[in-house]
């Protein structure tokens, strides 16, 4: 059966299918909620094999909706409307799927289930492919499905105060940095054990942090940078974001094409320093591109500390050191120095789901669960 794994989030929609091939679209649902259905139909004739959606969503929370209520119930009627007579399915907290009907009567159990149904994926096929190759003494290699070319719905054990008590247990943390948010996701014997069920939990434990690699604004990263003599107040106005320390620091590739940024201006180092230099209300002519960059640099290390006392809350749950890091998303390369710096996680394997699995499935990596997920059930 040939399934599509849709992932809505508030700015992006994301879809796969089980055999690897993706799509991300840009789509800001704050703007143009109406226009959802029609968009979700134009991605499914990107894939006209389909027999089957399996759903999983984070923009119930946008601003348009009065309540997630309403944001889920209005998700669903447009995934429906786009799917026609394919049935659809979608992913829960619990670990399990339920029909649309279902979901719309419960829709705190699939708010923002994204995180849980990528770690439920991780958690049996890249770990329990790992376990073989351990007791083998053999390579770790997907699947030719699961790189692209089925899994357990089991719920998250019981949590308690301290994790990996078991000596028999096997410690492993997930780490999925977006443009927007970060989550940090602890599996014990590949299942997801978070404290956090809700997006207010999984804040005030440190598995979810609202800070992404391209979208985050830069006043929410500091207050102040240091410029020339001493520190300049940020305006806080959403004149850059993180995209813009990125683009500049080398670590994500400049775009021209990409004009998902603050104003509209092309995704270019250029173009992040113009923006940059109006955080400090000033221009090009007033703030040099050196300057635009030791501000990057300077923002991007706070942000790094931010997360990096994220980890440490989760990390130290486990009573044993951490045995496996799993990094995906697009900030994939500040989670592996964030991994790197930690005690409790530097010397765990990594591995990285842009490189056991392709690009594309590595940026649309929930949908590409929930798409494998139910392959496995149907």
């Amino acid at each position: 059966m040939s399934i599509l794994g849709l992932d809505i989030g508030g700015a992006n929609i994301k879809a796969a299918d089980a055999t690897g091939r993706t799509l991300s679209r840009p789509f800001a649902m704050w703007k143009h909620p109406e226009r959802l259905a029609d968009e979700l139909a134009s991605i499914l004739r990107e894939f006209p094999q389909t027999e089957r959606v399996a759903a999983t969503m984070t923009a119930e929370l946008a601003d348009c909706f009065a309540t997630k209520s309403e944001g889920v119930r209005f998700l669903l009627t447009a995934v429906e409307a786009s799917a026609g007579e394919l049935p659809v399915d979608v992913w829960t907290t619990a670990g399990r799927f339920v029909s649309a009907r279902e979901a719309v009567s419960q829709p705190m159990l699939v708010a923002a289930a994204n995180w849980h149904a990528l770690a439920t994926w991780c958690g049996r096929e890249i770990l329990g492919l790992m376990d073989v190759s351990r007791a083998s003494k053999a390579p770790l290699t997907l699947s030719p499905q699961s790189r692209g070319e089925g899994t357990s719905t089991e719920p998250s054990v019981p949590r308690s105060s301290k994790i990996g008590s078991s000596p028999l247990a096997t410690s492993a943390l997930l780490i999925d940095i977006g443009t927007t948010t970060t989550d940090i996701i602890p599996l014990i014997d590949g299942r997801p054990v978070a404290r956090g069920l809700t997006d207010v939990g999984r804040l005030q434990t440190g598995e979810l942090s609202y800070s992404g690699v391209k979208r985050t604004p830069l006043c929410a990263v500091a207050h102040a940078v240091p410029f020339r003599d001493g520190y300049c107040p940020l305006a806080a106005e959403l004149f850059a974001t993180t995209l813009d320390i990125y683009l500049l620091l080398g670590d994500i590739a400049e775009d021209e094409q990409d004009l998902e940024t603050a104003n509209g201006k092309p995704a270019t180092k250029s173009a992040a320093h113009d923006r940059i230099a109006r955080m400090l209300c000033c221009d090009r002519d007033e703030v040099s591109f050196n300057e635009a960059v030791e501000i990057a640099r300077f923002l991007a290390d706070v942000q790094r500390q931010r997360l990096a006392g994220s980890l440490e809350r989760v990390a130290s749950r486990f009573e044993t050191p951490v045995e496996t890091v799993l990094v995906s998303g697009s900030g994939s390369f500040l989670a592996r120095r964030l991994v790197a710096e930690n005690r409790r996680t530097s010397r765990a394997k990594m591995v990285s789901l842009d490189e056991q699995l392709t690009p594309g499935i590595a940026e649309a990596a929930c949908a590409y669960a929930v798409a494998q997920l139910l392959a496995f059930e149907a």
